[in-house]
């Protein structure tokens, strides 16, 4: 009969204290970690140091500012796209790409009459257009030239 009383009984319960301690543990070390990276004991020298030199360190760049176009768009000639651009250029390239200028006005002349309207109306097309008329300014004006191509005014009537 002992035996069926054992048998019977509920087992005993684990204590939660150790899980207690562990909780009070985790989230002293965790505010600790987060007070020494936030106010810079740990790591604050090492992160400030590369930004400083960042900002100091800053490429020169000039940009030459391409004429605005008026370009007619399709057979009718009723739809026009205003455009006008900078280019960002290297300042020991500057006078050469200067000179080049022209050149480049009529690659992007040439290069915005052959694209449909329905590729200029579509607003996500206006990246893929303007590496597709970056591409065309690097190769008049050579490589390593001309940096990016700014889109300045970009409208259709």
């Amino acid at each position: 009969m002992a035996q069926m009383d054992a048998a019977l009984e509920a087992p005993k319960k684990k204590s939660l204290l150790p899980l207690l301690i562990g909780l009070v543990l985790m989230l002293a070390l965790g505010g600790g970690a987060f007070y020494a990276v936030y106010s810079g004991l740990l790591l604050g020298a090492h992160a400030q140091k590369p930004a400083a030199k960042a900002e100091s360190s800053a490429p020169e760049v000039h940009f030459v500012a391409l004429d605005p176009m008026v370009i007619s768009l399709g057979d009718s000639g009723l739809r026009h796209l205003r455009f006008s651009a900078q280019l960002e250029v290297d300042p020991a390239h500057l006078p050469e790409v200067d000179l080049l200028k022209p050149r480049v006005m009529d690659v992007l002349n040439g290069y915005l009459r052959a694209v449909s309207i329905e590729d200029l109306e579509n607003p996500s097309a206006l990246i893929r257009l303007r590496a597709q008329m970056l591409r065309r300014i690097q190769i008049v004006t050579g490589e390593g030239r001309v940096r990016d191509l700014l889109i300045i005014e970009f409208v259709l009537n």
